[in-house]
């Protein structure tokens, strides 16, 4: 029997993991209370019923659920019964944006700030997101992105990374990404803006790209980046960190970072890695 245990950040995506873990045919179960979390794997796989793939998702509306948690899992590994977590991370901003947006107090802080909630409950958390089988950072991610990652984890039987790479295109003229961990400019390469048939495209038509990429400094430069990444990379996974924002800028957003970025996140997937490509400003006029 597969069983899933998934948790993580209040605001991080959990009931859509659930709802995506239903669609692939998980039997689901929202709010256990992780004390019962034992009894409950174990009349699964005990029953007789056609049930062969459970998920259940358990967070801090179980009440005391950080000892309770633990405990949980101790006596799952007494009894021999296997399972994998899941867990969902988001960055703070993201995650104080989403409790605006839907104006809700956190559950650890209900009258003050959503920061200090946030703060409290990742300290908290940290052993168990140590503990994950999965790592998943919805930060930059729709629900169908979260959803075909869940898809890659489960359906398709891939191994997840822990680090997810997002490559993101903006424009300085629209303000630099602030967010970035790594940010390059790529404004030293030939501008289709100034090409008339080019000036109304973007760097996702097949003309902008063949343009930006017949320098030579641009294919030097994307190589030399991809081979620094790649460096990079294992050193940042070894630190514990769980998203990396890889900004490419331009003048405008719209013709050479797109293009550039693309292709920095397709080496990258072609590598192996969790790579999303984000256009901030590229619909932008």
């Amino acid at each position: 029997m597969e069983f899933v245990i998934i948790t993580g950040m209040s605001g991080a995506g959990k009931s859509q993991a659930m709802k995506a873990m239903e669609d692939i045919g998980y039997y689901c179960m929202d709010n256990l209370p992780p004390a019962l979390l034992p009894k409950f794997a174990e009349l699964c796989y005990q029953s007789k019923r056609s049930i062969d793939k459970v998920a259940v998702v358990v967070d801090i509306r179980g009440g005391t659920f950080f000892e309770d948690l633990f405990k949980g899992l101790e006596a799952l590994n007494e009894k021999g019964l296997k399972y994998r977590i899941l867990f969902l991370d988001a960055q703070d901003n993201v995650l104080i944006k989403r409790y605006k947006e839907l104006r809700r107090p956190h559950p650890l802080n209900p009258n003050g700030r959503i920061i200090e909630g946030i703060y409290e409950e990742r300290d908290l958390l940290q052993d168990v997101k140590n503990r994950s089988d999965y790592i998943i950072d919805t930060s930059k991610l729709t629900i169908g992105m979260l959803k075909e990652e869940i898809g890659k984890i489960f359906v398709e039987g891939k191994e997840l990374r822990k680090l997810t790479i997002s490559v993101v295109s903006f424009g300085f003229k629209h303000g630099i990404l602030l967010d970035a961990d790594l940010v390059f400019d790529v404004r030293f390469t030939p501008n289709p803006y100034y090409i008339p048939e080019l000036k109304d495209l973007t760097g996702e038509d097949e003309s902008v790209r063949k343009y930006v990429f017949a320098w030579e400094q641009t294919n030097t430069f994307t190589t030399k980046l991809v081979d620094m990444l790649e460096f990079l990379i294992p050193y940042y996974i070894k630190e514990g960190k769980t998203q990396l924002i890889v900004g490419i800028g331009c003048t405008g957003g719209k013709h050479r970072s797109v293009a550039i970025a693309n292709y920095i996140g397709s080496e990258l997937k072609e590598n192996g890695h969790r790579a999303i490509v984000i256009h901030r400003d590229y619909k932008l006029r």
